[in-house]
């Protein structure tokens, strides 16, 4: 009797193994892949896969799932081995950590493509345009377009800036621009990023990934490349010099950074040298670097601190990682800087709703890609709605970045409402409201099948001779169930982003 309950139980086990090995040899399948009524980039209605799709999906389909999870495991396990990590700050102490991947793609047809990329340069020009004119004749501020105490009382508005002509009349030549696609398929701004906008090295590293995880559906499917950045870069960068062969640099705060690698990746990858502010000294009207073989002028300035930082004679005296004096030459325009000192007025995200107003008041134009919905709180009206309606809403402070200082209604506490509520009524200036929109989702890798996760796009948009889109741009996914938070500070991760020919 032991002997057959022996047997019966081996025999099982061995059935439990065959059934556990046959589902890991099955085939990957998006079969049972959910929408759950959210607009999915890869399905359409009743799982009808989309024309861009379609080639993933067939060879996907065609690996087992243990060799797509294994493909995932890679990718992560490449990420690491390659230290592409990004610093968090919490409680005064510092953790580095990986940017998460998933491998399935986003990805993007032609024609949607072409239209984005029309509505990123169009918005681009403007942009540019308002700096030029808010530091120069003011003519917007003149007419009434953009309120005047808007801009005098933004924290990113520099007043020594007033009079100034960045070479070329060029004052964004790097910008994140962050869209997302709402529950009718419609894509819009949800914000500009004109300052210092990270994630570049993000996208050129997935990139790479995936041309491991997937060469031959890329090869394929026929995706526009992303691998020249850097070259790109360069390009504008040496554009906006006044001399030929001009001397550029990318200047770091530290290793402490939380995009420390990117700065070091961007500045390996162009060739260039990485520099902190202890490297450069401003000497005989000129911005200069130490080398080994004594003082190198130096004509172009790739900055990563941001604007209060940079010159502690011209703006904060008590920044420790600026070159004191580089203000001054810049103004006299023996260095230039990218992006230029002031930008960062356009980054207020009170600003922001203003910019539908700037494209028309420029360019005599509708803004090709809508923003979002947005309340000003500093407007009686918008404000009152925004106290009665705070917990449908998404509230965000003018200035914070990262997914910080924000309020997300529908999933706050009523103590939590009832501070944002005090804060607004505060600082009514300093926040702005809109609709919680539930982002798009792309299908994501979890355990041994895929889950829908929400995702926003940002692409990079450099102007030099011309506005240059790169086609593709980081995706960013909330990888945690149900979350819309997609910064990687908050348990974000990243996707390759796929344009099509």
């Amino acid at each position: 009797m032991k002997k057959q309950n022996a047997r019966q139980s081996q025999s099982q086990t061995l059935n439990g193994k065959t059934q556990s090995q046959g589902q890991a040899n099955a085939n990957f399948s998006f079969s049972d892949y959910q929408t759950e009524n959210f607009f999915d980039e890869m399905f359409a209605s009743e799982m009808q896969v989309r024309a861009g799709y379609a080639p993933f999906q067939q060879r996907v389909e065609q690996l087992t799932r243990e060799d797509l999870i294994g493909r995932q495991h890679a990718a992560e396990r490449a990420l690491m081995s390659m230290g592409i990590t990004f610093n968090v700050y919490s409680e005064g102490e510092g953790t580095e950590r990986i940017m998460p991947i998933d491998i399935i793609p986003r990805i993007i047809e032609s024609a949607e493509w072409d239209r984005l990329e029309a509505g990123l340069i169009q918005r681009i020009k403007a942009i540019n345009m308002f700096l030029d004119d808010v530091y120069n004749d003011q003519n917007i501020l003149n007419d009434g377009v953009v309120p005047r105490d808007l801009i005098e009382s933004s924290k990113s508005f520099l007043p020594g800036c007033l009079g100034v002509k960045p070479p070329k009349g060029i004052w964004c030549h790097i910008t994140g621009t962050d869209l997302i696609r709402g529950e009718d398929g419609t894509m819009m701004v949800l914000e500009d990023n004109l300052r210092c906008p990270s994630g570049v090295s993000y996208m050129l590293e997935n990139r790479e990934l995936n041309k491991q995880t997937f060469p031959d559906v890329l090869a394929q499917t026929g995706v526009r490349p992303v691998s020249d950045y850097p070259t790109r870069l360069l390009q504008m960068l040496q554009y906006i010099a006044d001399r030929p062969n001009p001397t550029v640099v990318v200047l770091t705060p530290g290793i402490y950074n939380s995009a420390y690698f990117e700065h070091s990746y961007l500045a390996q990858q162009m060739g260039v040298e990485l520099v902190e502010a202890r490297d450069l000294v401003v000497s005989g009207g000129y911005v200069k670097m130490r080398t080994t073989k004594g003082f190198q002028i130096v004509d172009v300035i790739y900055r990563r601190i941001d604007d209060t930082f940079l010159d502690p004679k011209a703006f904060n005296p008590d920044s420790m990682i600026g070159v004191p004096g580089i203000f001054e030459v810049y103004k006299k325009g023996r260095v230039a800087l990218a992006n230029a000192p002031g930008t960062g007025v356009a980054d207020d995200k009170v600003i922001y709703a203003y910019v539908p107003r700037i494209i028309k008041y420029y360019m005599g134009e509708e803004a090709i890609i809508p923003n979002v919905k947005t309340y000003i709180c500093r407007e009686e009206e918008d404000c009152a709605y925004v106290m009665e309606n705070i917990e449908k809403l998404v509230v965000k402070e003018a200035n914070e970045a990262g997914g910080y200082g924000m309020l997300i209604g529908p999933k706050a506490t009523s103590e939590e409402h009832e501070l944002f509520r005090q804060k607004i009524k505060e600082n009514p200036r300093n926040y702005i409201a809109q609709p919680t929109i539930s982002l798009s989702r792309v299908p994501c890798i979890v355990g041994d099948h895929a889950e829908g996760r929400h995702v926003d796009l940002r692409p990079y948009i450099l102007y030099g001779d011309g506005v240059n889109v790169i086609p593709g741009g980081l995706t960013r996914v909330a990888l945690r169930k149900g979350s819309l938070v997609v910064n990687s500070s908050q348990g974000g991760g990243g996707k390759d982003t796929w344009v099509l020919y």
